[in-house]
C-alpha cells in the first residue's frame, strides 16, 4: 500500500502496549501517527494538530472515550468536532456497539484487533472525511458565486432601473403611471415614453424571453432600439419595422421580444397602435365598455420581414388606455384563476378619476389572485388617461 503522507492517526489507549500495536499496524499501511494515553492528553493533541482520524479507546482511566468524545463533539472548531473518531472496545455485542455509536464514533472495532477489519473501517471513515472536504469546498465556492451573483444582480438592478422612466412625462390635459415589478432583482420587462418629431408622445412597452440578468440584458438593448427607433422614424409601423430589423441583425431567430406602442396627439386625443405579440391594448371608454386592440404580428425578432398594421383610435376625456406586459395575468389560484385581457378590461371600469387608481386596481387584483405565490413573471403596465 503507498504511502499516505497527508493522512495521520491519533492514537489515543491507555494501554502502551496496544497502541504500540496499532501503530505498527498503521505504519505498515502508510499511515502517520501520533499518541495519547489518557483521553486528557487526546484533547490537547487534537487541538494542536488536528489529525484526519482519531481511534479512541472506550475503557480509559479519568476521561473515558465516551467523555473525550462528548467534548470533542461540542467543540466550537468544525475541523474538532466533525474528526472521524473509530471507538476500539473490548466489549463485544450490540449493547457496547450502541454505547459507542450513542457516544458519537462514527464507526468502532472489537479488540482484539482484526488488522484487515480496522485498516478498511479506516480507509472508509477516510474516505468519507474527504468527501465531506470536498463537498465543503464545493459549497465555499458556490456560496463565492453566490455572493457574486447577488453583486451582479445588485448593479444589474441599478442599471436597469436607470433605464426604466421614474416620472412621468408632463403632458397638459392627460394623467400618466407606470408601474414595474420584477420577479427577482433584475427583469425581462421594460417601457418608456419618448416626444416624437411631429409633436407626438410614443408610449411603448416590451416583454424579453427568460427572466434575470440575460433578459435584462436584452431590454437595456430594447430601450435602445426604440430610441434610435423613433429618432429616426414618426410613424409607429416604421419605428416597430426598424426595432425589429435590427434587434433581428443582432440576434438571427435565437431571441425575441413582444412589444406594443402607442402615438399620442395629446391635443387631439388621437392614436396611432402597433403591436407584435404583446397582450393586446386595452382601451376604456366612456360608455363602460372596454375595447381591445390586438397584436397582428408576431413577437419582434421572429420574423425577418414582418408586415405591421397600425389601429387608430380617439380618447375623449375620461378615457384610458392600459398597456401591460402578460405578468399582469398573474399566476391564479383554483379558486380565482389567472386574469386574462378580458377580465382586466372589465377591472379597467367604471375608469377611475386618475391613472395610478386605475393601475392600482389591476396591480392588487393580481396580486389578490396570487395569494401565497410568488409571481410567475415580470409586471410592467403603463396607464394613461385623459382628464380634459
Amino acid at each position: 500500500m503507498g504511502k499516505k503522507p497527508n493522512e495521520q492517526i491519533l492514537v489515543a489507549d491507555d494501554d502502551a502496549t496496544s497502541r504500540k500495536l496499532l501503530v505498527r499496524i498503521l505504519s505498515r499501511a502508510g499511515y502517520s501517527c501520533t499518541q495519547a494515553s489518557d483521553g486528557i492528553e487526546a484533547l490537547a493533541s487534537l487541538h494542536a494538530e488536528p489529525p484526519s482520524l482519531l481511534l479512541l479507546d472506550f475503557d480509559m482511566p479519568g476521561m473515558d472515550g465516551a467523555e473525550v468524545l462528548r467534548q470533542l463533539r461540542r467543540d466550537a472548531e468544525a475541523a474538532i468536532a466533525q474528526l472521524p473518531t473509530i471507538m476500539l472496545t473490548g466489549h463485544g455485542g450490540e449493547e457496547s456497539e450502541v454505547s459507542c455509536l450513542e457516544a458519537g464514533a462514527d464507526d468502532f472495532v472489537t479488540k482484539p484487533i482484526n488488522e484487515a477489519v480496522l485498516r478498511a473501517r479506516i480507509e472508509t471513515q477516510l474516505r468519507l472525511r474527504s468527501l465531506r472536504i470536498q463537498l465543503q469546498q464545493q459549497n465555499d465556492e458556490l456560496e463565492a458565486w453566490r455572493r457574486n451573483l447577488e453583486r451582479d444582480l445588485a448593479a444589474a438592478r441599478l442599471t436597469q432601473q436607470s433605464l426604466i422612466p421614474q416620472t412621468p412625462p408632463g403632458l397638459p390635459g392627460w394623467d400618466i403611471a407606470a408601474c414595474y415589478r420584477p420577479v427577482i432583482q433584475v427583469g425581462g420587462d421594460i417601457y418608456g415614453w419618448r416626444q416624437l418629431a411631429d409633436g407626438r408622445t410614443l408610449f411603448w412597452i416590451a416583454d424579453a424571453t427568460g427572466h434575470g440578468a440575460s433578459a435584462a440584458l436584452l431590454t437595456t438593448l430594447a430601450k435602445l432600439l426604440f430610441h434610435h427607433g423613433s429618432v429616426e422614424h414618426n410613424e409607429p409601423v416604421e419605428i416597430m419595422e426598424a426595432v425589429n430589423n435590427d434587434f433581428r441583425s443582432i440576434f438571427g431567430a435565437r431571441s425575441f421580444m413582444t412589444a406594443m406602442c402607442v402615438a399620442l396627439d395629446p391635443k387631439t386625443g388621437c392614436a396611432s397602435v402597433v403591436g407584435a405579440g404583446h397582450p393586446p391594448l386595452l382601451v376604456a371608454r366612456n360608455g363602460g365598455q372596454t375595447e381591445a386592440i390586438p397584436s397582428s404580428t408576431p413577437p419582434l425578432g421572429l420574423l425577418e420581414k414582418s408586415k405591421f398594421l397600425e389601429t387608430n383610435i380617439d380618447l375623449e376625456p375620461g378615457e384610458a388606455f392600459l398597456l401591460y406586459t402578460d405578468g399582469l395575468y398573474g399566476s391564479g389560484r383554483e379558486e380565482n384563476p389567472r386574469l386574462s385581457s378580458g377580465r382586466l378590461g372589465e377591472m379597467l371600469q367604471p375608469i377611475p378619476e386618475n391613472a395610478q387608481a386605475l393601475l392600482s386596481r389591476v396591480v392588487d387584483q393580481m396580486a389578490n389572485n396570487n395569494g401565497d405565490r410568488s409571481a410567475p413573471d415580470d409586471v410592467a403596465a403603463v396607464a394613461v388617461r385623459r382628464s380634459n
